[in-house]
């Protein structure tokens, strides 16, 4: 049986041209060997996994290798020597070092001494090293690798050529993991290597030793439910549905979904902090400037892109200050469930009633979600009228008799099917409601003159300005949305982009009414409020926005501007 050897090992870097995502590096060292304009101390810093010792390894066989006539099939192994410096970081071991130092190569022009994880070298180590590493002869070159700069002395630093490397990007780790797939015959999707490179951080070594390890569970076929499933990450779609439950206002389902996260394992403060990267997401996704920062794969951008347009920005704006909020408050709660879902709650309240004032922390009222069983809503249904007919009601729907402990129940769901008192906030609107309702107006006999519509369009916005200097800002600029159309026999049609709209137009449509039936001479014209959620009002963010419409009123304003040479 062939041994198996980790994906870390068996592709790791021979050449520059290997190294992912340090092109910078590696071509400021290529050219500094071709160049002869090579340090003699250099400094590789970095993050885990990025390439640092890959690349001091590559150095170390290419200064050599620039000078010999056959330089492929020459083995300059002997002129290299890897010190760990976290087992080797005494006085006495750097005195050895000193001491092989001073001895030329047998072959070849240079001896290279790496040093990995320089920083784990004591004190005294340093500084015995301090005057070897100034003045080195001709034929030495160190390379120093280390993960922390900062524990470094800064004597050390000032006698080195320091090489920054960066974090490996989510795209290039995946494109990486892509042609390894490739090279070992492995089916793989696009989002399953997206989601490796994010779990990996930056880290191509740690890249991939998950995928070894997701190829261990899902063998030759990686699927993202697989990935997601190895890894016990919360997959995207999770998200995606948890905001769409957010911007419907369904707290039950909200608090429901929250709950099958939980039972599947995740921490509640995972949950939130990954909820918060997601409406990060969507505002990146909401402009084209800022659309390459959302480092997904191409099928979830789509996703992204199409929630985006549900969402709008002062909702996600609210939502990341909540679920931020949530985050920092995490660890100090007490009881951490019920933080995140009153995190939930208030973010899934957020675009409930739009038109009304509230509070930052408002959370619909349970009331709103009232939801009996089927038996239950079949004997309100039936009490909702007087009291006599709820007693018929009940002994017609209860099949038998109900013990004496049963009797208290029936007699509170009686009261809770009642309606409202009439000196309460809701039982006034009601009776305010039913009378509206039961006074209907007959206008057989008025007059019904034409009009054009033309006319109508006029009057329209003549109201709305009316509204604004009454002060009605809210409802005029729900009637301002959209410009209505006239059709046969005088009725008039409005569309608005959605249900709140629809609901808001309604209260305010008799007002409008009696407005058009005095201006026009006509009593039977009728408003038909359409619902067209495809519709999105236009607003202007940006400067740019901001004076596109403007010159959209007034195009005089652009040679104005280009007059005297303004900006934008």
């Amino acid at each position: 049986m062939e041994q198996f050897i980790v994906s870390a090992r068996k592709y790791r870097p021979k050449h520059f041209k290997d190294v992912v995502g340090q092109q910078a590096i590696t071509n400021t060292l290529e050219n500094a060997i071709k160049n002869n304009h090579l340090a003699q101390a250099l400094l590789f810093t970095g993050p885990r996994g990025v390439g640092k010792t890959s690349c001091a390894r590559i150095l170390a066989k290419r200064i050599n290798q620039q000078d010999a006539e056959n330089a492929e099939e020459e083995d300059f192994a002997f002129n290299i020597f890897e010190l760990d410096a976290a087992s080797n970081n005494s006085v006495d071991d750097i005195r050895s070092l000193t001491d092989q130092v001073r001895i030329p190569p047998q072959t070849g022009k240079y001896k290279v001494y790496i040093i990995d994880e320089v920083h784990m070298l004591s004190q005294a180590a340093f500084n015995a090293f301090l005057k070897t590493l100034e003045e080195p002869p001709a034929h030495a070159i160190f390379i120093l690798a280390t993960t922390e700069k900062h524990k470094i002395i800064p004597t050390i630093l000032s006698r080195c050529q320091i090489f920054d490397f960066k974090r490996i990007g989510v795209l290039d780790a995946k494109n990486y993991l892509k042609t390894i797939s490739e090279k070992e015959n492995i089916t793989a999707e696009d989002d399953a290597l997206h989601i490796i490179a994010q779990k990996a951080d930056g880290a191509m070594r740690d890249a991939l030793s998950i995928f070894d390890r997701v190829v261990s569970f899902s063998g030759k076929n990686l699927t993202r439910e697989a990935v997601t499933e190895n890894l016990n990450v919360l997959d995207y779609d999770t998200y995606f549905g948890m905001t769409d439950l957010l911007l419907a206002n369904k707290i039950p389902e909200v608090l429901n979904a929250f709950n099958v996260v939980l039972g599947k394992g995740f921490e509640g403060h995972h949950f939130i902090n990954g909820l918060a990267s997601h409406f990060r997401d969507l505002l990146v996704a909401k402009d084209k400037v800022t659309l390459e920062l959302l480092e997904v794969g191409d099928n979830a951008k789509k996703k992204y892109l199409m929630q985006a347009t549900a969402a709008s920005i002062p909702f996600l704006m609210q939502a990341i200050q909540k679920a931020n909020d949530c985050d920092l408050n995490y660890r100090a709660s007490k009881n951490q469930r019920l933080l995140v879902e009153l995190s939930l709650m208030q973010i899934a309240s957020i675009t409930f009633d739009g038109e009304k004032k509230k509070s930052a922390n408002y959370i619909i009222p349970a009331t709103f979600f009232q939801s009996l069983s089927p038996t239950k809503k079949k004997i309100t249904k039936i009490l909702v009228s007087k009291t006599e007919t709820v007693k018929t009601a009940v002994t017609a729907v209860v099949e038998k008799p109900k013990p004496a402990l049963e009797r208290p129940i029936l007699k509170n769901l009686g009261r809770l099917a009642k309606e409202p008192s009439k000196y309460s906030l809701k039982g006034f609107n009601k009776q305010k409601d039913t009378k509206k309702t039961t006074v209907q107006e007959n206008f057989d006999n008025h007059p019904k003159d034409a009009f054009t519509e033309k006319k109508l369009q006029d009057l329209w916005k003549s109201y709305v300005e009316l509204l604004n200097k009454k002060g009605e800002r809210s409802i005029a600029s729900i009637i301002g949305t959209d410009i209505p159309t006239l059709g046969a026999d005088f009725q008039i049609s409005f569309t608005v982009p959605n249900k709140l709209m629809q609901d808001q137009f309604k209260k305010g449509r008799p007002k409008l009414m009696n407005f058009l039936r005095e201006k026009l001479n006509n009593y039977g014209i009728a408003i038909v409020v359409l619902l067209n959620e495809a519709v999105e009002k236009k607003f202007a963010y940006t400067p740019d926005e901001k004076y596109k419409k403007l010159k959209e009123k007034n195009p005089l304003l652009e040679k104005l501007r280009q007059a005297f040479e303004l900006d934008l």
